[in-house]
């Protein structure tokens, strides 16, 4: 099993992520920390903390920042809903944020650890640069960053920037340098891993979990031609199933000002950086096979909840 640390702002797409993360049995998930994002971090530790009681699972939840190290926070309600669940609602769950911050327990993890541990961000990289900036010590217990977020080719929050990036640019920018192994699973391959309308349909015929991902869904649906961009979900996929996509080491580096805050600037001609990389960018997938995958895994969340 793959032992891993989610970092994340649920948020729908986030929210299939942590399904994935907590049900998939080569999965060690011993970690969900939270971050500020696609909502407020009281809104992100909740939706966390309800899909955890949701799958009956004892996984520590930490809460995390509540804005971005410099930059003004911008949500994403208008995306994901006011809660960030869209118009799903979750049961009464009395379950709480374990004390420690989300850095203080992403350290202590990674330094009891016995082995090192992915690390894996599907929100904005606050925590993560705050991780590195206070304990530098730690790097050696990362194995790697599998980090959604980016673009080579425009962005879905400007012409320029994604999300994930845009939201706290100077985080990033600190995680890009940190000389950690790096693989960046931006949109030049979530907006190619699209969940079919077939496999939507499917979704409602899968028990509760599938109930729960398909209502989700239909709130996040904004008539994507072909079907709709999960884009968290591509870090699982890339961590199990690596075969189904393509990458190229780049260097990559961020965008601190300007009308193109957010960007993600890949040396692609070696102009800057010789041929030193930092980052291994996912720029292809094989988008039937990440359907099929993603069901299997749907139907490993009904078979877990069965068996509780």
């Amino acid at each position: 099993m793959e032992p891993v640390l989610l970092d994340t702002d649920p948020g729908i797409d986030d929210a299939a992520a942590i399904a994935v993360a907590i049900n998939d049995p080569h999965i060690d998930l011993q970690l969900i920390t939270t971050v500020a994002g696609n909502v407020t971090v009281d809104k992100t530790t909740r939706n966390a903390l309800n899909l955890v009681s949701f799958f009956k699972a004892g996984i520590p939840v930490a809460a995390g920042a509540e804005q971005p190290l410099i930059k003004p926070f911008e949500d994403a309600a208008r995306i994901h809903g006011e809660s960030g669940m869209g118009d799903y609602v979750f049961p009464k769950y009395d379950h709480k944020p374990i004390p420690q911050t989300a850095v203080e327990a992403l350290y202590t993890t990674l330094k009891n650890s016995p082995v090192p541990m992915t690390l894996i961000p599907t929100g904005s990289y606050t925590n993560i640069a705050l991780l590195l900036a206070e304990h530098p010590d730690v790097k050696p217990k990362i194995k790697r960053i599998i980090a959604m977020g980016g673009a080579l080719h425009g962005g879905n929050m400007t012409s320029a920037a994604e999300f994930n990036v845009f939201t706290d640019p100077e985080a990033a920018e600190i995680m890009y340098q940190s000389g950690l192994p790096i693989v960046m699973v931006g949109l030049d391959v979530t907006m190619k891993a699209l969940l079919t309308d077939e496999t939507l349909a499917q979704l409602g015929q899968m028990g509760p979990a599938g109930v729960m991902l398909q209502k989700l869904f239909t709130h996040y649906y904004q008539g994507h031609e072909g079907g709709i961009p999960v884009h968290d979900v591509n870090t699982l996929a890339y961590l199990l199933h690596p075969e189904f996509y393509t990458t190229h080491p780049y260097w990559i580096d961020i965008q601190l000002n300007g009308p193109a805050v957010g960007a993600t600037i890949a040396d692609i001609r070696g102009a800057y950086h010789g041929e030193k990389t930092n980052a291994n960018v996912c720029e292809t997938i094989d988008a039937p096979a990440f359907n099929a995958w993603f069901l299997r895994e749907v139907a490993q969340m009904q078979t877990n909840l069965e068996q509780h």
